[in-house]
C-alpha cells in the first residue's frame, strides 16, 4: 500500500492507471464576493484529473470549498479563473457527463418514486416508454422495487437517499458526483448504503464510469476510495494525494486499514509552514496563532486565523481525558474509546493547537506543559488559565477585548465585529466565529454579552479571572 502523498497544491493529482480522462480541472480558483464587496477566496490554484475506473473522495474540514469544487467540476458554477473540461472540451454549462447525489435528497415532493427517477431522462427528452423501463431498472438496482408509486414523504430517510441515487444513476453518466450523500442519515443505513455502493461498483452493475465523492468522514473516503484527495482550508488548496491500495470489500479492523486512517489524520490535524510545504503524517508541533509561518513575527488576524468552532467545556474534558491517558494518545485510539469518529474530535484537536495546549504528532495528540497545568487546575483556575491563552493565541478573542478596551464605556455592538467579519466570511460563518469568540470569551470571563441587546460589555478588568 502506498500511502506518501503528494504535497505539491498546483499539480493535478493524477491516477497512476492511465485509463482515459473523464474530467480535468487545471488551477481552479473559485472567489465569491461579500455583500460589502468583499472577495471571499474559497478555491486557490486546484488542480485535478478523474479516470474512468476510480473512486475518488475529496476530504476536508469546513471551510477547504470540497463542494465548491464539486460544484465547479458539474458545470453548476463557473470558476473565478481556471478550466474545466469534460473528455477534452472546456466547460461552459453544466456538465453532461455528471449526475449529482445530494446529502438534502433533493427530491420533489408531489412526485412518485417513478416520477422523481425519470426527472431527468424527461430533460433529455427520452420518451415516456423509455423513460418507464429505464426507471423501473433503476429503482430495482438500487433496491427500491414495490415502491415506484410511493411519495417521498411515505419512505424513510435511507429510502430517500435510494431514490436520489437511482435517479442519478438512470441517466448513466460517465461520473457519479456525491456530497456528503450519507451524513444525513443515521449509521447503521449510512453503513448498509455504502456496502451495497461498493458492492454495484464491484459487480460493475453500476452504469458509471467513474464515482467522486465529498465527504469530511475520514473512514468514509479510506473504505470507498481508490484515491484520497485531502484539501486544506481558507482557501482550499490540494495539500496531499494518497493511493488506496486496499481490496474491496475493505476491513476498518486490518492494520492497513488503520495505518491509512492515521496517515489521513496526520494530514488533517498537522500545521502548514508555508504554502506546498507541508509535510503530512509527518512530525509537527503547531504553530503559534500570532505569527505567520516562513516570515517575521506578525500579529495574527481574525480572518486570517478563524477559530475553531468548539465550547471551552469541551476543550477541556479532552485536555482532561488526555491528561488521565498519561498526556498523549492516538487520535484513532481516543476516538475509538469516547465512540466517537475522529473527525467530530479534530475541531478540539484545531482548538487545542490554536490555544498552545496541545501539540500534534501525525495522528497522535500530546499536551503542552500549559494543557496539563489547566487540565489538572480547579474550576476557578482554569478559567484564568483559559482567558490568557485565549487572549495570547485566539485573535478574534483578543481583538473584542481590545476593542472594548479602546470605548469610554467598554461597551460595543455586536454588529461592528460582523461586519468585519463579512469582509471574509460568509454571514453564516461570520455568526458561527462571533458565537465562539463569545462563548470563549464569557467563559475566561473577559467580557460580558447581552444576547436580547446584541451588546458586548468588558468585564471589570477586562482581563478575565485574576488574570
Amino acid at each position: 500500500m502506498s500511502t506518501q502523498p503528494s504535497t505539491t497544491p498546483s499539480t493535478p493529482a493524477t491516477a497512476p492507471a492511465r485509463t482515459p480522462a473523464i474530467i480535468n480541472a487545471t488551477d481552479v480558483t473559485k472567489t465569491f464576493t461579500s455583500p460589502e464587496g468583499t472577495a471571499l477566496p474559497v478555491l486557490d490554484s486546484v488542480g485535478l484529473t478523474l479516470h474512468e475506473g476510480e473512486i475518488v473522495a475529496l476530504l476536508g474540514k469546513s471551510g477547504s470549498g470540497k463542494s465548491t469544487l464539486l460544484r465547479c467540476l458539474a458545470g453548476l458554477i463557473a470558476p473565478t479563473s481556471g478550466t474545466v473540461s469534460y473528455r477534452g472540451t472546456a466547460l461552459n454549462g453544466a456538465n453532461p457527463g455528471v449526475s449529482m447525489v445530494f446529502q438534502s435528497f433533493a427530491l420533489l415532493p408531489w412526485l412518485t418514486v417513478q416520477q422523481n427517477v425519470e426527472l431527468g431522462l424527461e430533460a433529455r427528452g427520452i420518451g415516456a416508454e423509455e423513460r418507464r423501463e429505464r426507471a423501473l431498472k433503476a429503482i430495482d438496482l438500487i433496491g427500491l422495487d414495490g415502491f415506484e408509486g410511493a411519495y417521498p414523504k411515505e419512505l424513510s430517510g435511507g429510502m430517500r437517499q435510494r431514490v436520489g441515487f437511482a435517479r442519478a444513476l438512470v441517466v448513466e453518466p460517465d461520473a457519479l458526483f456525491m456530497d456528503e450523500p450519507f451524513s444525513a442519515l443515521d449509521v447503521l443505513t449510512a453503513e448498509n448504503l455504502r456496502n451495497e455502493l461498493v458492492g454495484l461498483w464491484e459487480g460493475h452493475e453500476a452504469p458509471v464510469k467513474s464515482v467522486l465523492i465529498v465527504t469530511h468522514n475520514i473512514e468514509e473516503a479510506v473504505l470507498l476510495a481508490d484515491r484520497i484527495l485531502v484539501l486544506s482550508s481558507n482557501p482550499g488548496r490540494i495539500r496531499a494525494e494518497l493511493e488506496v491500495d486496499l481490496a474491496r470489500p475493505r476491513d476498518r479492523r486490518t492494520p492497513q486499514f488503520e495505518a491509512l486512517v492515521d496517515t489521513v489524520y496526520g494530514i488533517l490535524t498537522g500545521r502548514e509552514q508555508g504554502p506546498g510545504a507541508a509535510v503530512p503524517g509527518g512530525p509537527t508541533s503547531g504553530r503559534p496563532a500570532d505569527t505567520v509561518p516562513g516570515g517575521p513575527a506578525t500579529p495574527a488576524t481574525p480572518t486570517g486565523t478563524p477559530l475553531p468552532v468548539v465550547s471551552p467545556g469541551g476543550l477541556s474534558g479532552l485536555l482532561e481525558i488526555l491528561a488521565a491517558r498519561g498526556g498523549e494518545d492516538g487520535l484513532a485510539e481516543l476516538a475509538d474509546e469516547l465512540s466517537f469518529e475522529v473527525d467530530d474530535l479534530l475541531p478540539l484537536v484545531d482548538a487545542a493547537v490554536l490555544l498552545d495546549l496541545a501539540r500534534t504528532t501525525g495522528p497522535r495528540i500530546a499536551l503542552t506543559p500549559a494543557g496539563r497545568e489547566l487540565a489538572e487546575a480547579d474550576i476557578l483556575t482554569s478559567k484564568q488559565l483559559f482567558a490568557r491563552h485565549a487572549l495570547a493565541h485566539a485573535p478574534l478573542v483578543r481583538a473584542i477585548v481590545q476593542a472594548l478596551t479602546s470605548t469610554a464605556d467598554h461597551v460595543l455592538r455586536e454588529g461592528l465585529f460582523l461586519d468585519l467579519l463579512h469582509r471574509a466570511f460568509s454571514d453564516e460563518d461570520a455568526r458561527r466565529q462571533l458565537d465562539t469568540a463569545i462563548d470563549w470569551g464569557r467563559y475566561g470571563e473577559l467580557f460580558e454579552y447581552d444576547k436580547a441587546e446584541g451588546r458586548l460589555q468588558l468585564t471589570l478588568d477586562g482581563a478575565g479571572p485574576g488574570v
